[in-house]
């Protein structure tokens, strides 16, 4: 499977960005997410983002988590999203992270959840309520089973702090576009380019945004600001919830979206 640094360092050297589109694994039902996530790698995902769905992802907005809701409803857990990886890992070669929250991974068992990941071809796990003051928790399990490690940053991260979460971080650095939730907005935060600039002034970590991106024009600004990469995750969660029950129509919608998002990104860094 490609890691992240063969990734980045391509897509670097071809002048473009990462576009990375976040699924919730076994939304809206794990027949359906499998094909609807190897659709997404087919319309150009360069890496993909994904979901462990949870009963209090407080992250998350409305969007993620009614998803969540569904998938659990489907019999999505763990052990199951690890199975659901294997598969994928069959016809998809991109890099993989999980996100998702610390309970999961305590529940499961810190040390054996990490080797596991890594046996199903997981590239990196960014526990999205866990502080970078309590990396140690993560960071060396990962480190210990192989996987890279990705950590968030937001607009009031100091500069200090900054340079702890790149410290910290091996895969990329998850950089949080506004001070909220989850959830597409109609016009793109003005935290976000000032926010990258700050990170690509101190580390050379890969940065990749998310958060709020909603539009093949957001995914754009952020290129044009020197993000390596783009998350887009309830836009793309949006196109499952609006054609509940025709799978057809979420791959068109969601195949489409990044399609389009490819080609905004392409324009604004060519």
């Amino acid at each position: 499977m490609r890691t992240y640094g063969q990734t980045f360092s391509e897509l670097s050297r071809r002048g473009r960005a990462a576009v990375i589109p976040f699924f919730v694994i076994g939304d809206p039902d794990p027949e359906t997410s499998f094909t609807l996530v190897k659709s997404a790698v087919d319309a150009g995902a360069d890496v993909l983002e994904l979901g462990v769905p949870f009963s209090d992802p407080i992250a998350d907005g409305p969007t993620i988590q009614k998803a969540d809701v569904r998938a659990t409803a489907g019999g999505m857990n763990p052990p199951r999203a690890l199975d659901f990886i294997r598969r994928l890992r069959g016809c998809c070669d991109v890099p993989i992270g999980l996100l998702m929250y610390y309970n999961l991974v305590y529940q499961y068992g810190t040390k054996r959840f990490f080797s596991d990941c890594r046996e199903a071809g997981v590239n990196s796990v960014l526990v999205a309520d866990l502080s970078i003051d309590d990396a140690a928790e993560v960071a060396e399990p990962a480190r210990e089973a192989g996987l890279d490690t990705v950590f968030m940053a937001t607009a009031n991260t100091d500069d200090d702090r900054l340079r702890l979460v790149a410290s910290k971080t091996t895969g990329f650095i998850y950089t949080v576009s506004l001070l909220g939730v989850t959830g597409s907005r109609e016009k793109l935060s003005g935290l976000a380019s000032d926010l990258v600039k700050r990170l690509k002034s101190i580390t050379a970590v890969p940065v990749c945004v998310g958060f709020g991106i909603g539009k093949p024009e957001h995914a754009a600004a952020m290129a044009s600001a020197g993000a390596d990469g783009v998350i887009i995750g309830s836009r793309i969660v949006s196109c499952i919830e609006d054609n509940l029950g025709d799978a057809a129509g979420m791959r068109r919608a969601i195949s489409g979206f990044l399609r389009d998002v490819r080609t905004a990104m392409d324009g604004a860094v060519g």
